[in-house]
């Protein structure tokens, strides 16, 4: 059987800690398996390079940033297949680009087109262990070294995966797989032994830092089932994969579970002209500058009734592109002036279950009512609904929507290491 495994900063965020790991993959190796591993960087190596770079130059060139950030990886994947040939097996460790994973051109967010793994698997027919780095990868055009974007060492071990043809995708972290909550707000969040592609898409869209969206995207296309366990312990973890409830005779779960994001800004746009395409306007002159949006509220301006005043949310990293965008338009748009709010944050409820059953709103309102927290605007779709509130608000929001849908569980999920940064 092949098997691609994937191991977070965490889980070999030092000797000790890659030298466990190694005896993990060993394991597997001994299991009779293929194994491929793509690891990241060690501990919070990407974040302490992000700093240095900032320290260097306060605006780093894109280019030279994804060379510096890559490197990470590389030390940890070397260092892991020392650790393996130490325990007797051949272990082989490549760069994202001499792996094959072939990417556009965007530093810094670049996405895999394709992943030719001939070296790869020339090294499996050798019989050794492969070593991947992870979020890394080279430019289809530019032949330069791109990055993925952050946590997209799961999309490299998913594409890896299908790639490969492998039976599975194992995701090792620093929690026993998905749970109801992230178990370092609420300590009774249940974990999920099984969980379908739709409720992991929008649980990683939200802000469910287990598993990287694109890794979700990537998995469910080609329909890979990715196994999120801890590198800590031996307990099942969680398969997320194609579920179909009813062949299985199971009811879909009314709520899986309560993601938030702590990455959200909101830009408040004040007295806007109350004409037909002045918000295309506005919205254009958002995309033009590359910066994706969430939400969007439009009001009633409180100054004029005859402007309105438009409200949307963004990732805190795109604000001040925005900001810079929407205020070099604001004389061509006739708008009064832009606002900027980088203290709130996003809390949604998920579960496929929320299409048969009504009165999830009234009841997840309510919970928030009484739990004094202030809703600032309410986004739904078929499986979600996404309020936004203050940034101090987020952690009580989150444990009295887990309370209200009967989520709570006895005793405490462990979270084994890893600060959250």
């Amino acid at each position: 059987m092949r098997v691609v495994q994937k191991f977070g900063g965490s889980s070999v965020a030092d000797a000790e800690s890659i030298k466990r790991v190694a005896r993990r993959i060993v394991a597997s190796k001994e299991q009779g398996n293929d194994v491929v591993v793509v690891i990241s960087a060690m501990g919070d190596t990407t974040d302490d390079l992000t700093d240095l770079a900032q320290k260097v130059s306060p605006n780093p060139r894109p280019r030279e940033l994804d060379m510096l950030l890559t490197a990470g990886e590389r030390i940890s994947a070397a260092l892991l297949a020392m650790a393996i040939n130490d325990l007797g097996f051949d272990a082989r460790s490549f760069t994202g680009s001499q792996a094959g994973v072939l990417t556009t051109a965007s530093h810094g967010d670049a996405r895999i087109i394709d992943i030719t793994p001939g070296r790869i698997e020339q090294a499996l027919n050798d019989g050794d262990i492969v070593i991947v780095a992870g979020f890394q990868g080279v430019s289809q055009t530019t032949k330069d070294v791109t990055t993925l974007g952050r946590g997209a060492s799961d999309t490299t071990a998913v594409a890896l995966a299908a790639a490969l043809d492998a039976s599975f995708c194992e995701i090792y972290s620093d929690v026993d797989g998905v749970f109801t909550a992230d178990p370092r707000i609420v300590p009774g969040a249940q974990r999920i032994p099984e969980i379908g592609y739709e409720d992991m898409l929008e649980m990683a869209a939200n802000g469910a830092k287990i598993l990287h969206l694109r890794c979700v995207e990537y998995a469910r296309r080609e329909n890979v089932p990715v196994h999120v366990r801890s590198s800590f312990s031996d307990k099942p973890g969680t398969w997320v994969k194609q579920l179909d409830y009813q062949e299985a005779g199971m009811e879909q779960p009314l709520i899986t579970g309560i993601a938030h994001d702590r990455s959200e800004a909101k830009i408040t746009i004040i007295g806007v002209p109350d004409r037909v395409g002045e918000a295309a306007e506005i919205f254009t002159v958002v995309a033009d500058a590359d910066v994706n949006i969430d939400m969007i509220v439009q009001n009633v301006s409180k100054e004029d009734d005859q402007r309105t005043d438009i409200s949307f949310t963004l990732a805190q990293s795109d604000g001040a592109t925005a900001i810079a965008a929407l205020e070099a338009a604001q004389s061509r748009i006739g708008f009064a002036q832009v606002v900027y709010n980088d203290k709130v944050g996003k809390v949604s409820v998920v579960g496929v279950g929320m299409r048969s059953h009504p009165g999830v709103t009234a009841r997840f309102f309510r919970a928030l009512a009484e739990a004094d927290v202030n809703i600032g605007m309410i986004s739904t779709s078929e499986i979600r609904i996404s309020v936004v509130v203050d940034i101090d608000d987020i952690d009580t929001a989150v444990r009295a929507g887990h309370t209200a849908f009967g989520l709570d569980a006895e005793g405490e999920a462990i979270v084994y290491a890893g600060t959250g940064r």
